[in-house]
């Protein structure tokens, strides 16, 4: 059968500009990415070998200010009203989008300070619960694509695996150190993430970039939260013994999995020295804020690659996906399916 070739489309490259270590505090400061059509595919960022802070923004709303940038150069290329129209519309979608997130996340938070304001393991039992169920989501609705034939895409399936190892990881951690001790604490926080399972399917499904979002802003309070913990608990936490399974988790042979989640580094840059609970805690903060980092680079449509991709994967896996719908959404997919030519992707 004669083959058809597509020709591949580039995606925006998406970089952030880390600055320079300040102290050993960790700054709540997040830098905004820039855009740049380049390379077919690239990393969600690349951090310096010697960089040794991870920063996070502290300032939800402002994470617009990507496809703003976007919404511009598209004007000044088309100088078309419609084309003015459609980036206005978008912007404003955006706004709604992230205005929704924040007030759910805002929501959860009060009810949690409330709850949880002097447990803290156990406040940190219920979050890791709910922090790897969004990656669970995802590979649910990426499994459906590829079943129907919509979207193929092995490095998005590969990190968010990871994404859920680590944070799963997370889990045992706070279970060892007695966080789901209390029956209230595991029933909230199970029957919480199995109603943010459904919603999250559903958000993802029919947009992608608020579901990344929702999950960026639930990474920055988990962030926040350990951040906070570190500075007032830091001299006591020096003094108890690390977990087994943090220090397996972190110190083990194999550690593909952990490099394959932090698409912000090279593999094998990062490697946590575990010590006592301090350092436990540490690391898991710094988690959370690569966590942030992939979220926020998934929020623009093809923009995620494994770290362990190479030239040579990128050649085959964009010729897979020359085969295949490139679509954003399940609205996007079932439009595609139907005005596409099947026999052109034989």
């Amino acid at each position: 059968m004669a083959a058809t070739t597509l020709s591949s489309s580039l995606f925006a490259t998406t970089t952030f500009k880390a600055p320079p270590p300040h102290s050993s505090s960790f700054s709540h400061n997040f830098n905004l990415c820039t855009t740049r059509q380049s390379l077919p595919r690239v990393r969600a960022t690349m951090l310096q070998d010697n960089e040794e802070k991870v920063k996070v923004k502290e300032s939800l709303p402002s994470k617009i200010s990507t496809f703003d940038d976007a919404g511009k150069a598209s004007m000044e290329s088309g100088d078309s009203t419609s084309s003015s129209s459609s980036s206005s519309f978008e912007k404003f979608v955006i706004k709604v989008e992230q205005s929704v997130n924040i007030f759910l996340t805002d929501s959860v938070i009060k009810i949690l300070d409330t709850l949880y304001h002097d447990r803290d393991y156990a406040r940190f039992f219920v979050l890791e619960t709910i922090a790897r169920v969004p990656y669970f989501a995802f590979m649910s609705v990426l499994h459906m694509y590829e079943s129907f034939g919509w979207w193929r895409r092995a490095d998005y399936l590969k990190v968010h695996f990871a994404e859920s190892w680590n944070e799963m990881h997370h889990l045992l951690i706070m279970e060892e150190l007695g966080g789901n001790a209390w029956w209230f604490d595991r029933f909230l926080a199970q029957h919480i993430a199995i109603f943010y399972y459904i919603m999250t399917v559903f958000m993802y499904a029919i947009s992608p970039r608020m579901a990344y979002h929702f999950s960026e802003c639930v990474e920055s309070h988990a962030f926040e939260t350990y951040d906070k913990f570190i500075k007032a608990q830091g001299e006591d936490l020096k003094k108890l013994p690390a977990p087994e399974v943090a220090v397996n988790y972190y110190t083990g042979g194999d550690l593909y999995l952990f490099d394959e989640f932090q698409t912000s580094r090279i593999p094998n840059t990062r490697r946590p020295k575990i010590e006592n609970l301090y350092d436990v805690f540490v690391n898991i903060r710094d988690d959370e804020a690569e966590h942030c980092k992939t979220m926020k680079a998934c929020q623009t449509h093809g923009n995620l690659r494994s770290p362990h991709s190479d030239s040579a994967d990128d050649d085959g896996d964009a010729a897979l996906c020359n085969l295949e719908a490139d679509c954003e959404g399940i609205v996007d997919c079932l439009k595609k399916s139907v005005t596409s030519n099947p026999a052109k992707l034989k």
